[in-house]
C-alpha cells in the first residue's frame, strides 16, 4: 500500500495542483472586471504552481466590498423626505445661466448614481483652516437646543479636541441628545483616545468598526473618513477638515495642516442627516429619526445641492462615476485640489482626454506632504498628464489638505473624498455637489490665491531627475491601488 501511494503521490499532487489552478482561474475570469488584472491573475496562477492561486485567495479577491455588504446588509436604509425640494432637470437647465445649462445633463447622470435628490434653497458658506471653522463649529454646539450629531475621522486627545469635548459635555448637561461616531482607525492617532474623555463628560460616543485583532485586517480598509456635523438637524458643517490642533494654523502649531470645511444651511442638511443615521444605526443598532434629528427646512438660499455618499458597499463607485462624468462633460475648466492623486485609468484618460479637446485642466497638489510614499507614486500619472497639456502646481508648506472640485465656474464638489483609491474604493466618504456660480467663483479665488504662491511643474521637472529616483515613484506607483 506504502509502494502504491510512493508511485502515486506525484500524480495525485499534481491533479490537485492543476483542480486548484483551474478553480482560482475560474473565479479571476468570472469576478475580476478589470481584463488587465485578469490576465495578469491568470497569469501568476499558471506560471507559480499551488503558490499563485493562493496568492489570488489572499489578494486577489475583493473581500472588501463583500464583508462591507455583508456588514450593512441587515441595515434598513433611511432616507430624508426631501422630495418637495426635488429640482427636475428642466428646472435646473432654466434657473442656470445659457452658459451652463450643459451641467442639467450631469445632474441627471448623479440622479441615476446616487438616487438621491438634487435639493434647492442651499448655502454653503466656506470656512478656511480651522481658525475660521472651530470658533463657528463651537458656536453652533454651544446653541443646540435637541440634538447634535457629529461624525469625523480623527478626534485628537489636544487642545482643540478638548474644546469640543468640552463643548459637548455642556450640551450634554443642557438636555442635548448628543452622538459622536468615530472612525475605529482614526481614534488611535492620539494617546490617550477622545472616547473615554466624551465618556467622561456624558456623551454617547461609538468607534467606526473598531477592532484590535490580526484577523479582522480588513477592517482597517473600512475607514469611515467622512466629516459631518448636524445640529438640531437644521444646520450643517461637512468637508475635510478633523478635529486636531494642527488645523490651527494661527496658533503655530507643531505639524501644521491647511483645510477647508463648509457651513451648509436648507435641506442638503436632511441628507447629511441621513449619512450619519445610516453610519450610527450600522455601528450602535440605534435608529435616529423623528423631529428630533429631522427639521422642517425651507428655503434659506438659491444653491442646487446633493450629498453624495461612497463607500465600498453599495456606494461603491459612485463618487468616481460623477466626478468622471463632470470632467468629460467640461467645456472650459477643471480645477483640482487635492491632497492626495492616484487617479484611476479611466479618470486619468478623461482628465487627459479633456485638456487635448482645449479644456483648461489645472491640478493642485501640495509640494510638501505628510505622506511622502503617495507623492511618489504620484508623479509618473503628472508626466503623463502634463504632456497632453494639463497644468500642474505644486503649492508651498504648510501641508495642504483641501479637497476641491470646480468645474466650468458653475460645478463645485466638496467634501471628505482625495483622488485616490483608498478614498474612492476602500474608504466611506461623504461629498456634496453644488450648482451655483457665487460658490464656484468664491473656491476659484481661494484656489486663485494657491496657486499665486505656488510652483508650476513642468514636464522636465518629473522625467529629467535621476534614475535612482524614477524608479523609487516607479515602485511606489506599483502600489497606487492600497496607498
Amino acid at each position: 500500500m506504502i509502494e502504491l501511494f510512493d508511485r502515486l503521490w506525484p500524480h495525485i499532487a499534481a491533479v490537485l495542483t492543476f483542480l486548484l489552478a483551474v478553480i482560482a482561474s475560474v473565479h479571476a475570469i468570472l469576478k475580476k472586471q478589470d481584463v488587465r488584472a485578469t490576465i495578469g491573475w491568470v497569469g501568476i496562477i499558471w506560471l507559480v504552481p499551488v503558490v499563485g492561486p493562493l496568492l489570488y485567495g489572499m489578494l486577489g479577491i475583493n473581500r472588501i466590498r463583500r464583508r462591507a455588504t455583508e456588514l450593512r446588509r441587515e441595515q434598513l436604509r433611511l432616507r430624508a423626505s426631501t422630495s418637495e425640494m426635488e429640482i427636475p432637470r428642466s428646472v435646473l437647465a432654466h434657473a442656470l445661466p445659457p452658459h451652463l445649462t450643459h451641467l442639467a445633463h450631469l445632474s441627471s447622470l448623479v440622479d441615476r448614481v446616487t438616487r438621491r435628490v438634487l435639493t434647492n434653497g442651499n448655502r454653503l458658506t466656506p470656512l478656511v483652516n480651522g481658525d475660521e471653522a472651530f470658533p463657528v463649529m463651537l458656536q453652533a454646539i454651544e446653541s443646540a437646543e435637541r440634538s447634535i450629531a457629529l461624525c469625523t475621522y480623527i478626534f485628537d486627545h489636544d487642545a482643540a479636541g478638548r474644546q469640543f469635548a468640552d463643548a459637548l459635555g455642556r450640551a450634554v448637561g443642557r438636555g442635548v441628545e448628543v452622538r459622536v461616531l468615530i472612525d475605529g482607525t482614526g481614534a488611535r492617532y492620539s494617546r490617550p483616545t477622545m472616547v473615554g474623555a466624551l465618556e467622561k463628560r456624558g456623551v454617547r460616543v461609538a468607534r467606526f468598526l473598531r477592532t484590535l485583532v490580526p484577523w479582522r485586517i480588513p477592517y482597517f480598509n473600512l475607514r469611515n473618513h467622512r466629516k459631518i456635523l448636524v445640529i438640531d438637524g437644521a444646520l450643517g458643517f461637512t468637508g475635510g477638515m478633523n478635529i486636531r490642533v494642527g488645523n490651527l494654523i494661527a496658533t503655530n502649531p507643531k505639524s501644521p495642516v491647511q483645510d477647508i470645511h463648509f457651513r451648509v444651511e436648507g435641506p442638503v442638511v436632511n441628507q447629511m442627516t441621513n449619512v450619519f443615521a445610516e453610519d450610527w444605526m450600522f455601528t450602535t443598532r440605534e435608529i435616529l429619526d423623528g423631529p428630533l434629528w429631522y427639521a422642517e427646512l425651507g428655503t434659506v438660499g438659491a444653491m442646487a445641492s446633493r450629498g453624495i455618499s461612497d463607500g465600498p458597499d453599495e456606494d461603491l463607485d459612485k463618487l468616481p462615476t460623477v466626478i468622471l462624468g463632470a470632467v468629460m462633460g467640461a467645456r472650459e475648466r477643471v480645477r483640482i485640489v487635492t491632497p492626495y492623486f492616484l487617479p484611476d485609468p479611466s479618470l486619468l484618460s478623461a482628465l487627459k482626454v479633456a485638456a487635448l479637446r482645449g479644456v483648461e485642466v489645472e491640478i493642485v497638489l501640495p509640494e510638501v506632504n505628510n505622506l511622502p510614499f503617495v507623492k511618489w507614486a504620484s508623479m509618473p500619472y503628472l508626466a503623463q498628464l502634463m504632456e497632453d497639456g494639463c497644468r500642474v502646481v505644486m503649492t508651498p508648506g504648510p501641508f495642504d489638505h483641501s479637497k476641491l472640485t470646480v468645474v466650468d465656474g458653475g460645478w463645485s464638489l466638496i467634501g471628505s473624498a482625495n483622488w485616490d483609491p483608498r478614498s474612492f474604493r476602500l474608504n466611506f466618504e461623504f461629498n456634496v455637489e453644488c450648482y451655483d456660480e457665487g460658490l464656484a467663483a468664491g473656491l476659484e479665488r481661494l484656489i486663485d490665491r494657491k496657486v499665486a504662491r505656488a510652483r508650476v511643474l513642468s514636464p522636465e521637472d518629473v522625467t529629467e531627475r535621476s534614475l535612482p529616483v524614477q524608479l523609487r515613484d516607479g515602485i511606489a506607483r506599483l502600489f497606487s491601488p492600497y496607498l
